[in-house]
């Protein structure tokens, strides 16, 4: 509900903005509960959703316990797993999607960055784990000769593996920044497209780039020379975690069973 009308189709694709409301309005309609991580997210989710605030549990998120719980023998047991080189700084690059740009099967994502540059740039001791968005339909062919520096994970594999295996997140408009941000490690914003997305598309419920954990960065050039610098601003993370990730204390889970089943 805080989405202006602007005529494009949303999310379900090829639904109306009106469509889209009462489809959300149906689904929200059967919740008994809403988990909030924080309350810049509960005022959120009572206007975007139309909710009762009562529904809300504000405990913070059950799937966050797994990586403020985890330690440095489990990041390299999933290494292992998805066959990640062990002695290399490994970059999680995770985009979202974009609700102008889908197909019959769902949405499409058009890859803005040229893999080769990033190797040429980033040198032998750093390796691109790519993890496209699950909603994203079109399936990416990672060529031969980059083999050894991309790897492809798949859309449908939990992405708080990718969290933990990886030593720098580079994201758009997902929300998967919040979460990594519990990590304390840094995240980049590669936004080569912001004007579309803020005047077109979605806009934003967080003043940008003030409130984010990072500035906006929006040509691929810029991108590599911070990664390349490696300079990242720790405190304005601290800053961030502490309005949005402060629930978050590895025990979230069991106060969720704890307030949904009414235990003391």
């Amino acid at each position: 509900h805080d989405i202006l009308d602007n005529g494009i189709t949303y999310y379900r694709s090829r639904l109306s903005y009106q469509q889209m409301l009462r489809s959300y309005d149906e689904d929200s309609r059967h919740w008994d509960y809403l988990i909030s991580p924080n309350p810049f997210s509960s005022q959120a989710f009572t206007s975007a959703f139309n909710l009762d605030r009562g529904k809300l549990l504000e405990v913070g998120y059950p799937r966050v316990d797994f990586l403020v719980n985890a330690d440095s023998n489990k990041c390299m047991e999933l290494k292992r797993r998805y066959g990640l080189p062990l002695d290399k700084k490994v970059v999680l690059y995770a985009p979202t999607w974009r609700d102008d740009s889908f197909g019959i099967r769902g949405y499409r994502f058009e890859l803005a960055v040229n893999f080769y540059k990033w190797k040429n740039q980033l040198g032998d001791d750093t390796v691109i784990l790519f993890k496209p968005h699950y909603l994203i339909s079109n399936v990416y062919q990672i060529p031969n000769d980059l083999s050894n520096f991309v790897y492809l994970m798949a859309a449908s594999a939990d992405i708080n593996d990718a969290y933990l295996m990886s030593d720098v997140l580079i994201t758009d408009y997902s929300s998967v920044f919040f979460d990594y941000a519990n990590l304390n490690r840094p995240i980049y914003f590669y936004m080569y497209d912001f004007e579309q997305y803020e005047q077109e598309l979605r806009g934003f419920y967080l003043k940008v780039p003030d409130e984010l954990p990072n500035d906006v960065i929006r040509t691929e050039k810029e991108l590599l020379r911070r990664l390349k610098e490696g300079v990242f601003d720790y405190e304005r993370l601290r800053t961030f975690n502490q309005v949005f990730n402060s629930w978050n204390d590895g025990d979230v889970s069991s106060k969720v069973a704890k307030g949904i089943f009414y235990e003391n």
